[in-house]
């Protein structure tokens, strides 16, 4: 029974603490002017922007974060050095958990980058060459127009 009477004591201090703290925000909020507890506004809070850019530059900047981070760059190198597709070796070679090479993956995939076959649990992956020359075109165009532009303007 003093366990009981315990939790009963503990939960009904809660409560009252919970009670003063409603007390205390609905004291706070009659010091606030009136704008603050009102305000509204016509345009919607966080609205993606990305469509105010070209559509290369969204692309470039899928495939950037597609090879933003290192586990994906070893994976684009494993599936180099291969001549054929990779079928579970991948999670063999690196240091990671199977789950997370398998989300790497689907990263790589969803970009376009790499791509794959699954049958039941067998999975094969290779490089889409492809898109591979696409983005290698334009990351060059992008550097050398950058680098143009800043002979010409900056010291």
């Amino acid at each position: 029974m003093p366990g009981k009477l315990q939790r009963v004591g503990t939960r009904l201090k809660i409560q009252i603490l919970f009670k003063k703290y409603l007390s205390y925000l609905y004291d706070y909020s009659k010091n606030l002017p009136s704008f603050a507890l009102s305000y509204k506004s016509d345009k919607p809070m966080a609205t993606p922007k990305t469509e105010a850019f070209t559509k290369a530059e969204q692309d470039l900047a899928a495939f950037a974060k597609a090879l933003s981070h290192p586990a994906r760059i070893a994976i684009l190198k494993i599936l180099a050095k291969q001549h054929e597709c990779v079928c579970g070796k991948i999670v063999d070679v690196l240091p990671l958990a199977q789950s997370t090479v398998s989300q790497h993956l689907k990263e790589l995939l969803n970009a376009g980058l790499i791509r794959g076959t699954v049958d039941g649990p067998k999975s094969c992956y290779c490089i889409n060459w492809k898109a591979f020359e696409k983005i290698n075109g334009e990351f060059n165009f992008l550097f050398s127009s950058l680098k143009t532009q800043n002979a010409k303007l900056c010291c």
